[in-house]
């Protein structure tokens, strides 16, 4: 099998530099169109310009590919939709997805501010969340949508001062969850990449031999086997320094108590066994959640449901 996007139009946000920088680069390397996407602001989101956009333009023109650059902001939805509409003008359509625009505002919890708290979400989330609703319909109509979204360890495991960063990157997930379900009978599937990476987001935060490790390009082949036409779907990978991983969320077996025994100190007593993870199992959906325990009741009371 050889992953190749000919015919295809892709959408990399934060292309201008790191990990969408490397992403566009690959995905046109392999035959995509392009839109390189990049508001051109500094770490923190402030400032503007489309010379990032179009370096990345240019080198893609060089090697025999085909890109354009595209200013929007991602926080913006009206420059967002205008995106879709000019590449879909251009090319006919919007086939692939990858949403990696981020900025950092980092401070610990108590000396955050409201604003920063806010902007951050506003790029990650709600950022996240127009570009897909961009592109939803045209995927729908067409019956083909590849999605890839970006959290962080940060978010799925915690990081001191990122609570803005932190909160924004698991939303994500939680996004990603319920589009892949929605997006099955279309053939849309939408997963997520948890990456680290040298990049202007963590050079301050690695040392120089780590960061020699931590190329950006090493998180690209995740990237482009989830836009693949075989890629699965409602996948967190990990990926870093070469090495890929699939992470989950799982839930322990955990135990049914009878309605007397609904109390803290019941729960306190039994938590080792609630917390078990020796039988821990994935869920594939939220009603699974509720089918289980429910299940559990029936089991303890007799009940054949």
């Amino acid at each position: 099998m050889t992953i190749r996007f000919d015919g295809r139009v892709a959408i990399v946000t934060g292309a201008g530099n790191g990990l969408g920088r490397a992403h566009a680069l690959g995905l046109a390397k392999l035959g995509a169109k392009v839109v390189v996407n990049d508001f051109g602001g500094a770490r923190d989101g402030t400032g503007g310009s489309l010379t990032a956009a179009e370096t990345v333009v240019e080198e893609i023109r060089a090697a025999g590919g085909t890109a354009m650059a595209d200013g929007a902001d991602v926080s913006n939805f009206e420059q967002v939709t205008a995106m879709v509409e000019k590449a879909t003008k251009e090319w006919g359509s919007v086939d692939v997805l990858c949403a990696n625009a981020g900025i950092l505002r980092d401070k610990s919890f108590g000396k955050m501010e409201v604003a920063d708290f806010q902007k951050v979400l506003d790029v990650h989330l709600v950022g996240t969340f127009y570009c897909c609703k961009a592109v939803w319909d045209g995927m729908r109509a067409r019956n083909y949508g590849r999605i890839v979204l970006t959290t962080s360890s940060s978010g799925l495991y915690g990081n001191f001062g990122q609570a803005n960063y932190g909160a924004a990157k698991t939303g994500m997930v939680g996004l990603m969850n319920v589009l892949a379900e929605e997006g099955r009978k279309t053939d849309i599937r939408v997963n997520i990449v948890s990456p680290t990476a040298a990049t202007r987001m963590t050079e301050e935060l690695l040392p120089a031999e780590a960061l020699k490790l931590m190329k950006p390009e090493a998180i690209t082949p995740a990237v482009e086997y989830m836009l693949s036409e075989n890629a699965p779907t409602k996948t967190i990978m990990g990926a870093g320094a070469g090495s890929f991983a699939v992470i989950r969320i799982l839930e322990s077996e955990g135990k049914n108590f009878a309605e007397d025994q609904w109390t803290a100190d019941t729960v306190a007593a039994n938590f080792a066994e609630i917390s078990d993870m020796s039988n821990a199992r994935v869920l594939d959906g939220a009603f699974h959640q509720t089918q289980k325990y429910v299940e559990q009741a029936a089991k303890r009371l007799g009940l054949k449901l």
